[in-house]
């Protein structure tokens, strides 16, 4: 059993059950998918995957060339590793198809979500902001950040305006809907972090 897959996010739509109940779905194109290392406790310190994401053609430079050279592989968009924990005898070359996973499995769904750009605190923070009435002049600062005569500074990891998004994030337990193995195709329940044609990593639910 594959601990996981790569793909791309196509987008969002909903599906109906049998009971007419509407599900919000994440449509995700997963695979094919190839091993291009294996990672043994004697030789690596740990036993895991290295999975590429095959979809067209890649221009890669030397280095990455000649590590899918030794596994007999190309055109590998997107790699990333999941660990085995003992389970799976997967080696080098050996692919990995949407189809060892089931309507009903739960798994975690691994992208970067979408780069929002300097935003402040409201937006970032969640920051209920001052009032809105008239004459007033405090609606959206965020108030004190540290006082003037002890400790004359701001404390690190203070929340403030910056960077918004744009980082690795995690959904949890995410329920596969429906599994399409002729198009490689796999609906989630629920919304995945990243635009539409982001990579994402799917792997089975650690919790």
């Amino acid at each position: 059993m594959s601990p996981g897959i790569l793909g791309k996010k196509i987008g969002m739509t909903q599906v109906f059950r049998a009971d007419g109940q509407v599900v919000p779905v994440t449509v995700l194109k997963t695979g094919p998918c190839v091993v291009t290392q294996r990672k043994t406790p004697a030789t690596d310190g740990y036993d895991a995957i290295q999975l590429g994401f095959v979809e067209g053609k890649r221009k890669a430079n030397k280095p990455i060339a000649g590590h899918l050279k030794k596994a007999s592989v190309e055109n590998v968009r997107f790699q990333r590793e999941l660990r085995l924990d003992g389970e799976g005898d997967y080696k080098a070359g050996d692919r990995i198809l949407v189809d060892e996973f089931k309507p009903n499995d739960k798994v975690d769904v691994i992208g970067v979500s979408k780069g929002r750009g300097f935003a402040g605190f409201v937006k970032r923070h969640h920051f209920r902001g001052g009032d809105a009435s008239h004459g007033s002049m405090f609606h959206r600062a965020p108030g004190s950040i540290g006082a003037s005569s002890f400790p004359s500074r701001v404390f690190p990891g203070m929340r403030g305006a910056g960077h918004m998004g744009n980082q690795q994030v995690t959904v949890r337990n995410l329920e596969v809907v429906e599994v399409d193995a002729e198009d490689n195709v796999l609906l989630v329940k629920g919304a995945v972090p990243g635009p539409n044609g982001s990579y994402v990593m799917v792997r089975r639910a650690r919790r």
